[in-house]
């Protein structure tokens, strides 16, 4: 059936009324918290029936607004690509999940079976929701092989997917530290984390760890990859380790992404030479920043194609075929890097890629270096963000050159 509609509220708690919008209607805050990595820690921390009930107090208003702001936001999604088979699963995945997290509104956190039965719907809601990222990037691939997308309508959906995924990150951040720390059938995870978050991470153990991943996989394609060559540089306490609050998991996809591009240009570039370059990782610890920078030898790409590798539009690799909507693979949609931005955007960090042609590239981390200051970067829906919707066009006010070099070839044999 169909979902009543939304009002938003500047301020407010999600309530029910019925008098103005039906008896189905939802009402619900606009209003959206951004959370710092302390205050996620700190929201968890005490004693565990004061903590459980803290978390579930917060979760059952915070997540019904982060799921009806996104939800405002893929209805402006222009009407061929809300009618595909996959935005229309997606779109009636968030529908689902809203009204089963609003039904939480009312109850009564000092009641046990109601904490279990978040937990239980949270999980639901998390496992419904798993194949979001390849489901909706399939919708897109639907509305391209189906309609001709310009330009304007290519950059509105680039900048609705960025806002998308970015909502999903910090929606399942939030579920997944709860069930972690509250379900008991999920197991105790890792002795020193605090939920999926760190408080002392380990940078340079990760780097070794999606290094040997990446690996591994390079290993299994090629028969060969490159070597790590690593450098740590500690500002703040020279000689210690490099440690800083964050989500391993978060580090991890980023550095496995950079290291997987890292290491099959650098064998296809080199597939000639007896020995392979090394990949030569640096982290640096600074007074305000973490930054971890890869560099490989690996040819580089043109100035003109950087941005294009953080388009959901563009990929190098081979589409893949799509079978099973639940089982829909990730690779061939190129939304490696540009969801690895967002996870590095996320606590206000940043991923660059810096490309010498012929040469090779530096793919840079940048982190925030106090916890204080990782803050999370969230999609807000209002009227500037429906603007971005709207496929106007003006004329640019520079000339335009070509998107592809000539073929001088072609041009001596034309003339």
């Amino acid at each position: 059936s169909d979902f009543a509609p939304f009002a938003f509220h500047a301020v407010g708690q999600p309530t029910l009324d019925p008098e103005v919008h039906g008896k189905s209607a939802i009402c619900i805050s606009i209003l959206k918290l951004p959370l710092s990595e302390n205050y996620i820690l700190d929201l968890f921390i005490g004693s565990t029936n004061g903590c459980e009930r803290t978390s579930f107090a917060f979760l059952r208003q915070e997540l019904p607004v982060r799921f009806a702001n996104i939800l405002k936001e893929i209805d402006l999604l222009p009407d061929k690509l809300l009618s595909t088979p996959s935005v229309k699963l997606v779109r009636s995945w968030y529908i689902q999940s809203l009204k089963e997290l609003i039904e939480f509104h009312q109850k009564s956190p000092d009641d046990q079976k109601v904490l279990s039965d978040f937990i239980d719907t949270l999980i639901r809601v998390r496992n419904r929701h798993h194949d979001v990222v390849p489901t909706m990037a399939q919708g897109v691939i639907e509305y391209k092989d189906t309609f001709k997308v310009d330009p304007v309508t290519n950059q509105n959906i680039q900048y609705f997917l960025d806002r998308f995924y970015m909502s999903r990150i910090s929606t399942r951040m939030l579920m997944n530290q709860h069930t972690l720390l509250f379900d008991d059938k999920s197991g105790s995870g890792h002795p020193r984390h605090i939920g999926s978050i760190d408080p002392c991470c380990d940078v340079v153990e990760v780097v070794n760890d999606a290094y040997e991943s990446a690996k591994m996989l390079c290993d299994q394609y090629y028969l060969t990859s490159p070597e790590l060559k690593l450098t740590q540089v500690n500002g703040k306490a020279p000689g210690e380790p490099i440690n800083i609050v964050y989500v391993p998991s978060h580090l991890f996809h980023m550095l496995f992404e950079l290291f997987k591009n890292s290491m099959r240009a650098t064998v296809e570039f080199q597939e000639n030479s007896s020995t392979l370059s090394p990949v030569e990782v640096t982290v640096v610890l600074g007074k305000e920043d973490l930054a971890i920078k890869i560099s490989d030898r690996g040819g580089g790409v043109p100035v003109r194609k950087i941005e294009r590798l953080f388009s959901y539009m563009y990929s190098t690799a081979p589409r893949p075929n799509v079978d099973d909507s639940r089982n829909t693979p990730l690779a061939g949609f190129g939304y490696g890097l540009p969801i690895s931005r967002l996870y590095a955007k996320y606590f206000q960090g940043d991923l660059n890629l810096y490309s010498i042609c012929g040469y090779g590239t530096d793919a840079i981390i940048y982190l925030k270096a106090l916890s204080t200051e990782s803050i999370e970067k969230l999609p807000v829906f209002n009227k500037s963000a429906s603007k971005h919707y709207q496929a106007t066009s003006e004329a640019d006010d520079w000339c335009v050159p070509s998107k592809d070099p000539k073929n001088m070839a072609k041009q001596s044999a034309a003339s």
